[in-house]
């Protein structure tokens, strides 16, 4: 019978010491350094042989995180370890996941082929920029979601009058299935992207006045569409406002956007760590689901059927 081994990299290692406590084993020892000139280098500190290897890694920039998963999924395989499962709470470079102008990479796909051929057997991850990027992997994929646990916090603090915003219309299904399962209006806000990193919003569609606005989302990045959207639905006569992503990638300046905004509250998940604390930004973690997605793949239960965000 095989063991199941839990191994985290350096991108986000509180997370996947609380994912081996969830499932009650013991985070595994691997030793990673990084020589002066900045090459990886790492080693397992135990025997894997035979073992069902889980390497908890994001692939958030700096790109040595997506380097380091790289190198700790052919280490474990030249170990031989039976079956190697990538766990990557938060998939980065996915945003780049079709050729929109000429002479651009698509990077979502990249980054799939590498981590076929270092050797990984099966990937699990949550909230993907695109449901449809599962489709670049030739190995299974297991596609998490967040949402259960954060309907479950706003459920909790009962807000009146409320209505879920997406902040573009490729969010609609997602904001569909949080409005239905708080039971609020739906409200979608039409965006025009001019350049990378910059959003002007348009027009809102639906009505927003004297409501209480939940925006929800699969990531922030620079704050600036979420900012906008937020200043929006206030002019437009919205009581509160309020936010949910998954991934809170926060770069740039989008902490002080945050704090200067007219926005309540952002909810956030710890599949990518908080670089700065912020009044404003409070989190949940997203260890248990993905512990339990972990002990159910070892024991070769259905995912799918327990992770469905359409399932209310």
């Amino acid at each position: 019978m095989s063991i199941l081994k839990v191994f985290g990299g350096r991108s986000n290692r509180p997370l996947a010491q609380k994912i081996a406590d969830s499932i009650g084993v013991p985070l595994g020892d691997c030793e990673i350094r990084s020589f002066s000139d900045g090459e990886l280098w790492v080693k397992y500190g135990e025997n894997i042989r035979g073992c069902d290897v889980y390497i908890v890694q994001s692939t958030n920039p700096p790109a040595e995180n997506l380097m380091e998963l790289l190198i700790m999924t052919d280490a474990a395989k030249r170990a031989s370890a039976r079956k190697v499962t990538v766990v990557i709470p938060y998939f980065g470079y996915a945003r780049q996941d079709r050729k929109d102008q000429p002479r651009v990479s698509i990077t979502a796909k990249l980054i799939a082929n590498l981590l076929t051929g270092a050797g990984a057997d099966r990937v699990i991850t949550m909230d993907l920029h695109a449901p449809q990027l599962q489709g670049f992997f030739d190995i299974p994929v297991d596609h998490l979601y967040s949402s259960a646990l954060l309907v479950k916090f706003f459920k909790n603090k009962n807000i009146p009058n409320l209505a879920i915003a997406s902040p573009d219309v490729g969010g609609m299904k997602m904001a569909r299935a949080y409005a239905k399962r708080l039971e609020a209006d739906l409200v979608v806000i039409d965006k025009r992207r001019p350049r990378q990193n910059v959003a002007e919003v348009m027009n809102i569609i639906g009505e927003v006045q004297g409501k209480n606005i939940l925006i929800v989302d699969d990531l922030v990045d620079t704050a600036g569409t979420l900012v906008n959207a937020v200043e929006a639905l206030r002019n437009a006569g919205a009581a509160s406002v309020y936010a949910a992503c998954t991934h809170a990638v926060l770069s740039g300046e989008a902490i002080e956007r945050i704090n200067s905004s007219r926005l309540e509250m952002l909810l956030v998940t710890d599949t990518l760590p908080l670089k700065v604390e912020s009044p404003k930004i409070a989190t949940e973690t997203v260890s248990t689901i993905f512990g339990e997605a972990v002990r159910r793949s070892f024991n070769h239960e259905s995912i799918s059927s327990l992770f469905d965000v359409d399932k209310s």
